[in-house]
């Protein structure tokens, strides 16, 4: 267990020859708004190490540092809360990434496939996953539980090289490209709290409602950001959603609310509230968020949709890549829509929307091919 600057700084030293590290986090966040690091599991090709970022004698300014290196890979699965953690600690994204959860899209898997299926189908081995539920904050860390925690990282620098034989063998390295470039941009992990109420699916389309809510969310996700608890301890989306239905200008009404105790009214959270409500109500009208239109298909549009979603899982399975990694639902429905859509560029072009474009054509069919159990493209 690493637990000094000292030993950390030797580490990386000896981890910034190698081509790639593994890497993972175990983190608690149940009463916090940012995650909270507890250990850190770091392996090289040739070794594997636990640090602990909760030890008083240690600054993870060298690990960061390791982070910011260029020649060496970090190597992760699942990764947006590893590097979310990361992000807030140092403000600064390691580069470059790999996720070996959007490579095993790559490789035929599903978009979320789990980590102990891919140990058991690259490595050959079945996870011990008694552990998960540890509370990795508290201190001593057993031997079984060290040993336990670095098991991730040790398996994962063969899940890695075997997933990136297999990509590199079938030349599809920069169907990554896209997938990762959104993993390691700070936007990702810098939402605009304005934009995050989108999100929820409200029951009203005024604007001067969609408008108060907004600005109530935004103002929910400041303040658990600055008091760093988790934003349903502030304050639950059916509590926003009420007041912004009943736009109350008084503590007495706030308290009226089902959502809100007898009392709440006259506490300093209510009276940001009001605040917040007033404010937005005297806004220009002009700056009022809108119900966000999505317009529906047609009929005929909606059977186009259907069928190209089953010509999707069929390229998809021809050419043993995730359906979700070539196309989605809204990129379905912008093409049968408009004509144009993401997939009609670069290697997904090839992979699906060449097809697309020909079944919109009527220049492809589908049948049932009873010797291969399963329907064909022709």
């Amino acid at each position: 267990m690493i637990t000094t600057t000292k030993e950390l700084t030797a580490l990386c030293t000896r981890f910034a020859k190698h081509p790639f590290v593994t890497v993972d986090t175990e983190f608690i966040r149940e009463k916090t708004y940012y995650p909270q690091v507890c250990l850190i599991q770091l392996a090289s090709p040739d070794e594997a190490v636990c640090i602990d970022p909760l030890s008083k004698e240690l600054d993870l300014k060298p690990l960061f540092e390791l982070f910011q290196n260029k020649k060496v890979i970090k190597v992760f699965h699942a990764c947006r809360q590893d590097i979310e953690i990361f992000y807030h600690l140092s403000h600064q994204i390691p580069v470059p990434v790999f996720d070996t959860q959007v490579g095993a899209m790559v490789c035929g898997y599903g978009d979320n496939v789990s980590y102990q299926q891919l140990v058991n189908d690259f490595v050959g081995v079945s996870l011990d996953k008694t552990m998960r539920v540890t509370d990795w904050s508290k201190r001593p860390l057993t031997e079984e539980q060290i040993q336990y925690a670095l098991h991730d990282v040790v398996e994962l620098r063969t899940v890695y090289t075997k997933m990136m034989e297999k990509i590199c063998a079938q030349n599809r390295l920069d169907w990554l490209t896209e997938e990762m470039a959104e993993l390691v941009d700070p936007k990702t992990y810098e939402p605009d709290p304005n934009e995050l109420w989108k999100k929820v699916k409200v029951p009203f389309k005024k604007p001067l409602n969609l408008h108060v809510f907004a600005r109530l969310y935004a103002w929910r996700e400041g303040v658990a950001q600055q008091k760093d608890r988790p934003k349903k301890y502030i304050m639950k989306d059916e509590a926003l959603i009420e007041l912004a239905i009943a736009l109350p200008t008084s503590g007495d009404q706030i308290n009226a609310l089902r959502s809100f105790s007898d009392g709440y009214g006259k506490s300093d959270l209510a009276k940001e509230l009001l605040a917040v409500i007033a404010k937005a109500a005297k806004d220009d009208p002009a700056t009022f968020e809108q119900p966000i239109q999505q317009k529906p298909l047609t009929a005929k549009q909606h059977n186009l949709a259907e069928i190209l979603k089953l010509v999707l899982d069929i390229c998809a399975e021809n050419y043993d890549v995730a359906p979700k990694l070539v196309a989605n639902q809204s990129d379905i429905n912008t093409f049968v829509q408009t004509g144009e859509a993401p997939f009609l560029n670069g290697w997904r072009k090839k992979v699906f929307g060449e097809a697309a474009q020909a079944l919109q054509q009527g220049k492809l069919s589908i049948i049932y091919d009873p010797d291969l159990g399963k329907p064909i493209l022709r």
